[in-house]
């Protein structure tokens, strides 16, 4: 096989059916036809029983924190797809659910035809449980496919304390995974029988979404979801999709990477990749941008270093600026990634160390100079402007530059009544307004935040404990803000975005 199996997990005792009429993809992570494990071994199987291949995405409208915001960014990958897959040999199957639980019975009625169904192995926000609850449901084969990041999901049967000790993990892991990559483009030239025609129970009922269904504002609107948060704006405007994602990639490795160590951490200068929304609708996969970044840098794996000692720069033997870039992009997002799928508390607060759930608890009643309210909180209401900037960047574009999500969740902490709430807060807010919301990336990023994958720092401090501690104040003084407090300091600004 070229996917190797530990990305495949077999979800139900049904066995792959000959004489079906197809193999289904039911794709409902990996949005895209490139560079996708997943599309690989859907296409495996229907080369192996040569079989028409199908592939079904579908968009619910009764997930939390459903809205404008996050369904016109899928949408817009639909619309992509449809006109890309046009002439491709497989049969393309958008379908937006135009009421909560209207496509019940959907996904059983495609497999009752089918030779086998593949999805995606994702493993955070609610997927995870509906795809087990699919696998006892449905009459067919049920496999989901990991097609996260570098290192298989289940490559490590441990949850590692620190990004240290997961980096040191990498290094004597990771060059096993340099064989094996998905295809870039795994229709190029693929030959299957063409399918006459899908069940008319399945069309009549769950009709598929055309191109201009799907741009048409007026079919958003008339969606049962929340229309008071609408699509990013302003400078942070992004459209979903495969060729947009490829866009903003193509410029961060020409514009950004030779600056990236000395800029990154400056709100103002933008640069870092912003394609965190993308990587999380899995409109982009981080095996192609390892390989475009690789190539850029002329590295082949003998370039690694022999020592597997955990540090954060030279084992690569690439640039220090992409080095450091493949630190964040590896190192911290696939660390979220092995939390998650090792733990269901991923999100819950008692997944915090021991440490810091001590310190947290000794500080509990500490008394707190200001407190807000989530109310307060989402309408960027409290006396730091530098905080207020941060949470109208989010409310705005859907997203925080990635230093000051830090100094964003930190303060959330100080002027919260318990780190409890705080987390609460932390999470509502960020999985409501954000579009790398309810990924593991961003949980890894706010639990940060209260202790996980770091260590105890001194001095002891009121609230904090020996949680690390950070500031505004500290941050205006290290970092140029004066620039981004005037983008996004006036409260006027945020209700301009929004009116445009």
């Amino acid at each position: 096989m070229s996917i190797p199996e530990v990305r495949i997990r077999t979800l139900n005792r049904h066995q792959v059916r000959k004489d079906g009429d197809y193999v289904l993809y039911w794709m409902i992570a990996f949005r895209r036809v490139h560079w996708n494990f997943a599309l690989d071994h859907a296409v495996e199987l229907a080369r192996e029983l040569d079989k028409p291949l199908v592939l079904f995405e579908a968009l619910r409208c009764g997930y939390a924190w459903a809205c404008d915001r996050f369904h016109k960014f899928v949408m817009d990958g639909m619309a992509e797809k449809i006109g890309a897959l046009a002439d491709a040999p497989v049969r393309y199957y958008p379908y937006v659910e135009p009421e909560p639980d209207a496509d019940k019975g959907l996904l059983a009625a495609f497999a009752e035809q089918a030779c086998a169904v593949v999805t995606d192995d994702f493993p955070c926000f609610f997927l995870p449980r509906m795809v087990e609850s699919a696998a006892g449901k449905i009459p067919a084969r049920l496999e989901a496919v990991d097609s996260n990041g570098l290192l298989p999901l289940r490559a490590a049967d441990q949850v590692f304390p620190t990004a240290y000790a997961f980096r040191r993990f990498l290094q004597k892991n990771l060059p096993h995974q340099f064989e094996h990559f998905p295809k870039h483009d795994p229709l190029a030239k693929l030959k299957l029988p063409a399918l006459k025609a899908l069940p008319k129970e399945i069309t009549k009922r769950w009709p598929a979404a055309t191109k201009e269904w799907l741009e048409d504002a007026a079919s958003l609107a008339a969606l049962p979801i929340n229309h008071g948060i609408g699509r990013a704006t302003g400078s942070g405007a992004v459209v979903g999709g495969e060729a947009p994602a490829q866009k903003m990639w193509s410029e961060f490795l020409k514009s950004k990477l030779d600056r990236y160590g000395e800029d990154r951490n400056e709100p103002a200068e933008e640069a870092t990749s912003r394609l965190s929304p993308y990587l999380h609708f899995g409109f982009i996969s981080s095996h192609q941008m390892f390989h475009e970044l690789m190539e850029r840098e002329k590295w082949s794996p003998k370039k690694l270093a022999l020592r597997t000692d955990g540090s954060r720069s030279g084992w690569w033997g690439a640039s220090a600026n992409a080095e450091q870039f493949l630190d964040q992009f590896i190192t911290w997002r696939e660390v979220g990634y092995n939390f998650s799928s090792h733990r269901a508390d991923y999100d819950s607060y008692e997944s915090l160390p021991d440490w810091a759930k001590a310190t947290l608890a000794k500080h509990a009643v500490d008394e707190r100079a200001v407190m807000y309210t989530l109310k307060d909180f989402a309408e960027a209401r409290t006396h730091d402007p530098l905080w207020n900037a941060a949470q109208r960047q989010l409310m705005a574009e859907g997203r925080i530059h990635n230093y000051m999500r830090m100094v964003w969740g930190k303060k959330i902490l100080e002027w919260s009544r318990t780190p409890e709430e705080a987390l609460e807060i932390m999470i509502e807010l960020n999985n409501r307004y954000g579009l790398d919301g309810r990924n593991p990336n961003s949980y890894s990023g706010i639990f940060w935040c209260l202790g996980r994958y770091d260590r105890p720092w001194g001095p002891e401090r009121p609230i904090f404990g020996t949680i690390r501690y950070m500031s505004s104040d500290n941050t205006a003084r290290k970092l140029h803000v004066k620039e981004y407090l005037q983008k996004y300091g006036p409260a006027e600004r945020i209700r301009s975005l929004f009116e445009n």
